[in-house]
């Protein structure tokens, strides 16, 4: 490990390449003949094989949750705040697995990959893919690094209902599911959301129905257009207005309440061009993300965000999607998420008090929104730290 690297850093990472040949039938019915995933992992796996930790990823996550991939590198893997040797996912003590999932742009098979049938990027011919086929994908993982059983399954947002879906489809195959500010499906408003963000997405003249890669460009306006939505409702309104805290005299009355209508550059234009910090962050955002991250791949991701619902297999009965999962579930939710609220948890925790499950929930008082699960707020990181060392000694009590 590099001396520039923090000492609770998992360090310098590689990520690795699984090819699988074996076809994969979607939940669609299309079949996938063959893919990559991209997967890196952390920690030893212990000689028992039973001390590894799956992690899943969110819309825009990815393989890389923690460490760095180059000396050089700025920032860290997404999760960093809680991965690494001492943090609340122990790397000491777990081996710890993240890849990125089919359709997704940083390395896996998906759109922006080769099909070998037409040697052209795959583009909107790529499959829709749902939580479903991420799960079945991550159980072949499983099978190749021939682990039998995850310690646990940990996952927020979009990853927390992969992590339902896996004590649903291989219930004998995790010891404990960690869901941390998800849902059971997603409201009608956030679906409504997801489609704003798909038609600005289509509706850019540069998307030429998805093949823009083949034309050497990509809906860059759309795509910016898409994350902003995104970005506004990942935030709740006291983390919007903490990143803005610039006074600016003629407009700033009450710092708690006008943080972010801070003029950009001093004075009003008095036209349609960009006047508030807030307008400037948000373009900001649109820019980075839309130059990292691909427009066919988003579209997918919100589309398997909208498709899940576990339920619809139990005559829309969600207890009965648990019945049989006999792992420990742990939620946790943020009272600021308006995108996943706490009352869509405690309805989750309801279903699986229902199916006899053994649940432990938390809700955590925080400002940051949805976002809140990608933060070091000390008390979400100290009941996941206590939560996994409690998985720990288990392991420990079993293997004696």
């Amino acid at each position: 490990m590099s001396d520039s690297f923090p000492t609770n850093s998992v360090g310098l990472v590689t990520p690795q390449v699984h090819h699988f040949d074996d076809p994969l039938t979607l939940r669609s019915g299309k079949v996938l003949p063959a893919y990559d995933l991209v997967v890196e992992t952390y920690g030893t796996l212990n000689s028992a094989r039973t001390n590894a930790i799956l992690i899943c990823h969110a819309l825009s996550g990815d393989h890389h949750s923690a460490g760095f991939h180059s000396p050089d590198d700025k920032k860290p893997g997404w999760w960093d705040a809680c991965i690494g040797p001492g943090k609340a996912i122990d790397t000491t003590l777990f081996f710890v697995v993240n890849l990125n999932n089919l359709g997704g742009c940083a390395g896996s098979t998906g759109p922006a990959s080769i099909n070998p049938e037409t040697e052209k990027f795959y583009g909107p011919d790529f499959p829709v893919v749902t939580v479903r086929d991420w799960v079945n994908s991550q159980a072949r993982l499983m099978d190749r690094l021939e682990i039998p059983k995850w310690a646990a399954v940990v996952g927020g947002s979009l990853g927390g209902m992969q992590v339902l879906r896996w004590a649903i489809s291989y219930p004998e195959r995790l010891d404990h599911a960690i869901c941390i500010a998800a849902a059971p499906k997603l409201s009608a408003q956030n679906i409504a959301f997801n489609e704003v963000a798909r038609r600005s997405i289509t509706s850019d003249s540069n998307f030429h129905a998805g093949r823009y890669l083949e034309l050497g460009t990509y809906p860059k306006q759309g795509l910016m257009l898409a994350r902003m939505i995104g970005h506004i409702t990942y935030l709740s309104d006291s983390a919007m207005r903490a990143k803005f805290s610039k006074a600016v005299s003629d407009y700033k009355r009450d710092s708690s309440e006008n943080s972010g209508r801070d003029l950009s550059t001093g004075k009003l234009s008095f036209g349609f061009d960009v006047d508030f910090q807030v307008e400037s962050y948000l373009h900001y955002q649109g820019e980075r993300f839309s130059k990292n991250f691909d427009a066919n791949t988003y579209l997918l991701m919100t589309k398997a965000l909208d498709y899940f619902d576990p339920s619809v297999d139990f005559e829309g009965d969600l207890a009965k999607a648990f019945e049989n999962s006999p792992c420990k579930f742990f939620l946790m939710s943020f009272s600021t998420d308006w995108r996943f609220p706490p009352e869509r948890s405690r309805e989750l925790v309801t279903d699986l008090l229902k199916a006899g499950r053994e649940v432990s929930y938390l809700e955590i008082e925080a400002d940051q929104g949805h976002d809140a699960f990608l933060i070091a707020i000390p008390r979400y990181v100290d009941a996941l730290s206590t939560y996994l060392t409690r998985v720990h000694k288990e392991l420990e009590v079993n293997a004696t």
